[in-house]
């Protein structure tokens, strides 16, 4: 009912359009109606015994305390994907959001506490997360942990979960591929590319930051794209009419230039986009940024920029886009744009990632089905 007012909400606070900021609130109703839902599905199992007149109950509990380590680019959504299950089965839940984004996390907690949670059920605290999350590390109380942020973030969750004995599941990096066959229907290819790597301002985990293009249709598709591009518009996220909006803050900025700088010396072509803009309303606006002639040996293609920035790396043959598509640390999200059942049914079975995507952006996922990677993007 409040989809507009906490949409406005994040698209002021984490800078994306008020389109997606109210998309991503509906989401966050829909998890928890979802969850709502699964509180009636509780499931054991009751087996015989190998021993005569002797049954055997398997039965679910809960874990306990359930530290729950959320990132700025989805910061409703996010929180209410970790929060909904560990309610839902019966945990309580110590909640720290992203700096960026305390009002956010502040909507959910109160619409929760006001729906009726027992005290101290759901607990909210904010604050650095060299100072806060490293407490709910150090805690022999927390028995479980969820975290969403960066790899080397995420490696240390582990370490300190390992120290306690408990349960956690990390959710890291990203550097996912998109691969173009010369079969491909241009106009899906070019329109899966750039939202997957340009809207939400690039800042998604599952966002596709390497496209990795055939020859047979590699200038065609380049050329077809860079005219996409033409027509998104980048200004004040609560604009009428803006796709994308500005990069989160002045230090995300930072960062998504320098690796533009990294593209052009490693000798990159920067085709469109990539520089600072102005608007009327002050903000960190970014053109969305095309490299071409990129290889997957740049550190353009192998570290995760989380920004308006993707690299085309163009390949002979499907056999060669897929072993390009795994030569990535990473592992969360991959797609492909093809009109062969052949090629598509081999990289689905194929690609290294956790979820395979067919002629649709790498983003974009279902709230009821698992999500996660492998290799260095996700954990348990």
């Amino acid at each position: 009912a409040r989809k507009d007012e906490l949409g406005r909400l994040l698209a002021r606070e984490e800078g994306k359009t008020l389109a997606e900021g109210i998309g991503e609130t509906v989401r966050a109703g829909q998890i928890f109606d979802f969850f709502a839902g699964e509180t009636l599905r509780l499931a054991g199992e009751v087996l015989p015994s190998v021993r005569p007149n002797i049954g055997v109950e398997i039965t679910r509990e809960p874990v306990g305390v359930v530290g729950i380590i959320t990132p700025w680019n989805f910061p409703i959504a996010i929180p209410a994907w970790k929060i909904a299950p560990a309610l839902c089965y019966g945990n309580t839940v110590v909640f720290k959001p992203a700096e960026l984004v305390p009002g956010c996390a502040h909507a959910i907690v109160d619409i929760l506490v006001r729906a009726g949670l027992p005290k101290g059920v759901l607990n909210l605290v904010m604050g650095k997360g060299s100072v806060v999350g490293q407490a709910m590390l150090d805690s022999p109380d927390v028995n479980a942990i969820t975290f969403t942020g960066s790899t080397g973030t995420g490696k240390r969750v582990a370490a300190a979960s390992v120290e306690h004995n408990r349960k956690f599941q990390l959710e890291m990096g990203g550097k996912n591929p998109f691969v173009v066959l010369d079969d491909a229907d241009l106009d899906v290819a070019v329109e899966a590319a750039v939202n997957s790597a340009f809207f939400s301002t690039g800042q998604r985990c599952t966002a596709s930051s390497r496209v990795i293009v055939t020859e047979g249709i590699h200038d065609r598709f380049v050329a077809a794209v860079g005219e996409r591009l033409k027509g998104i518009v980048v200004d004040d996220a609560l604009k009428a009419g803006t796709h994308v909006g500005p990069v989160v803050d002045e230090s995300q900025l930072k960062q998504d230039t320098d690796y533009i700088e990294i593209g052009r010396q490693e000798g990159a072509k920067l085709s469109f986009g990539g520089e600072l803009l102005k608007r009327e309303t002050p903000g960190f606006y970014l053109a969305p940024a095309l490299f071409t002639e990129a290889t997957n040996a740049m550190r353009i293609a192998r570290e995760e920029i989380f920004g308006p920035v993707a690299a085309v790396i163009r390949v002979k043959d499907y056999e060669e886009a897929l072993a390009v598509a795994n030569d990535t640390p990473f592992g969360l999200s991959s797609g492909i744009a093809t009109t062969s059942l052949k090629h598509a049914a081999h990289f689905k079975r194929n690609s290294e990632a956790g979820m395979v995507m067919v002629n649709l952006p790498t983003a974009g996922v279902d709230f009821h089905v698992p999500f996660g990677g492998r290799k260095g993007s996700s954990y348990g």
